[in-house]
């Protein structure tokens, strides 16, 4: 009978075998993680395994492993029988697009990928390499959590991950595949990342789980409804991405590679296009409404504006009244940040303020330029809004705009009111090029709200005829681009069909933008 994986791990190599069959011989082991029948469990799931999701993600052929001998070394609770080469995660580095990447996958048919002193020393080694040589770091994740029968040296594992996250943090890239379980103190690893992943079905996340929550607060809840794909993609924000499957994430991965640098020194790849820089498109020239109470979909703007007319997405299904992600302009990375006018009126609200600030700083820690499409009548008013810190919310996205250094690029399509204006990316926060269309409002409010405020006493005692009048007169003076452009706070008022080229001119122009902040630790972002 053939000996399984965890006994040949700890036997001394005896017999005849050369020492190149030896190796062969532990190296096939070692890929077997927790033994045949496991990883065809995994598979019969609808997951794949470890080495399978590595395979997959990266070029043909480049994996180059670490540690594929590594085992534990705890001997409490009967460990010092059950010893697996590798311990629960393959780790190592290989080429995605040709471009060198460090990548870990927890292996759920050892142990169920729970986190030992090793494991977690494992993937601590790919890290320091990473931050070294500038490279991502991606974390396929599939695990119990800590390991528990190690007790505290499991959770000063986690601990050891978790700094080196913070450290890598705007140095390198970091992107998590939640693929399996992600549970208790794990989850902290995939938050501090830049981006999170995960697949419809088979994957959660959750500090505590269900059983949980029912003793202390007697709720009943699933686990997709408390931590699933979709929770986390429409309620929380904590996932930016909801895959259909491992396969399917782990191409939304390597695209989402494909727009960011490998590191925070170099620029993002450049990819070039048969799209015409000069391209013009005479359907914008009607895309917004004449009436500023008529909603449009932002996305017919940003979509036909980028290079061939391809808009990656992020967080598409969180905080809908705003739309951010990845596209091409001439060849080159852009961050899209765009006032959705189509849901909630476009409005600021906490969420909306919360997901553009950190799409802000990701494309700001990785010199990917910004560009801002404009459509906002003000934040969200109302009780909860202001009791749950509308405030603090909205002045982490104006803390982040003014902090930006990357080239920014503002285009207003109609409405820029009150303080959402300031926040927005206007000119006042170091946007280098603010644009606006002969359609866009910029005003302190609508003309309706002003004429309210201003006239509240004369229209009391006027009948309506003279309120409207009054409307119209706010309209004629304030609700235009004119005013602004008279200051200079626009720097052209442009045709929309001309959008593209446009933007396209001004990137270039800002290709060799320098622009520091004043000596600091760091900003006290308000968080």
């Amino acid at each position: 009978m053939r000996k399984t994986a965890k006994l040949i791990a700890m036997q001394p190599e005896t017999g005849h075998k050369s020492k190149l069959e030896l190796l062969k011989e532990r190296s096939a082991l070692a890929e077997e993680g927790g033994g045949v029948e496991r990883l065809e469990k995994q598979r019969k799931s609808g997951k794949m395994t470890a080495r399978e999701r590595i395979d997959f993600f990266l070029d043909d052929g480049t994996f180059e492993e670490f540690d594929k001998f590594v085992v534990h070394r705890s001997t409490d609770f009967g460990l010092d029988k059950q010893r697996f080469l590798g311990d629960g995660v393959v780790t190592g580095h290989g080429l995605v697009d040709g471009r060198e990447v460090f990548v870990f996958a927890q292996d759920f048919t050892v142990f169920g990928g729970s986190l030992s002193e090793t494991h977690a020393q494992k993937i601590c080694k790919v890290m320091d390499l990473a931050m070294k040589v500038g490279a991502p770091v991606i974390g396929l994740n599939d695990s119990g959590g800590a390991r528990i029968q190690e007790g505290v040296v499991s959770l000063g594992g986690y601990a050891d991950i978790f700094l080196r996250n913070t450290l890598a943090s705007g140095v390198v890239p970091q992107i998590s595949c939640i693929l399996g379980p992600c549970a208790g103190g794990a989850v902290y690893s995939p938050a501090i990342t830049d981006f999170n992943v995960m697949v419809k079905d088979t994957s959660y996340m959750f500090i505590t789980g269900p059983d949980v929550i029912k003793t202390v607060t007697h709720e009943d809840v699933t686990k997709d409804e408390l931590g699933g794909a979709m929770t986390h993609n429409t309620r929380s924000g904590v996932a930016h991405f909801a895959a259909d499957s491992d396969e399917h994430a782990l191409r939304l991965t390597r695209e989402l590679l494909s727009f960011l640098p490998s590191n925070n020194m170099d620029d993002p790849p450049f990819v070039a296009t048969d799209d015409p820089a000069d391209r013009s498109d005479d359907a914008l020239n009607t895309v917004v409404p004449e009436s500023a109470d008529q909603p449009y979909d932002i996305r017919e703007i940003v979509s036909s504006v980028v290079d061939d007319n391809y808009f990656f997405e992020v967080q598409e299904h969180f905080a809908q009244n705003i739309v951010v992600g990845f596209a091409r302009l001439g060849g080159r990375s852009v961050g899209i940040v765009a006032n959705q006018p189509a849901f909630l009126a476009g409005v600021l609200d906490i969420d909306a303020s919360v997901k553009a600030a950190r799409f802000v700083r990701s494309c700001d820690c990785f010199n990917v330029p910004i560009i801002t499409f404009e459509d906002v009548p003000g934040f969200l008013p109302g009780v909860n809004q202001e009791h749950y810190g509308i405030i603090r919310h909205g002045a982490k996205l104006l803390f982040a705009y003014a902090e930006a250094t990357v080239p920014k690029i503002t285009v207003i399509t109609r409405k820029a009111y009150g303080g959402a204006y300031c926040v927005m990316a206007s000119k006042h926060i170091r946007t280098d090029v603010n644009f606006a269309y002969p359609t866009a409002e910029i005003a302190v409010m609508g003309s309706e709200g002003a004429v309210g405020v201003l006239f509240k006493r004369d229209i009391s005692e006027h009948d309506e005829a003279y309120r409207k009048a009054k409307v119209a007169e706010f309209d004629e003076k304030f609700a235009n681009p004119y005013v602004a452009a008279e200051r200079g706070f626009i720097d052209e008022i442009i045709e929309p069909r001309l959008t593209r080229p446009k933007l396209i001119r001004a990137l270039e122009l800002l290709r060799n933008k320098r622009d520091t902040n004043p000596p600091k630790k760091h900003g006290n972002i308000p968080l």
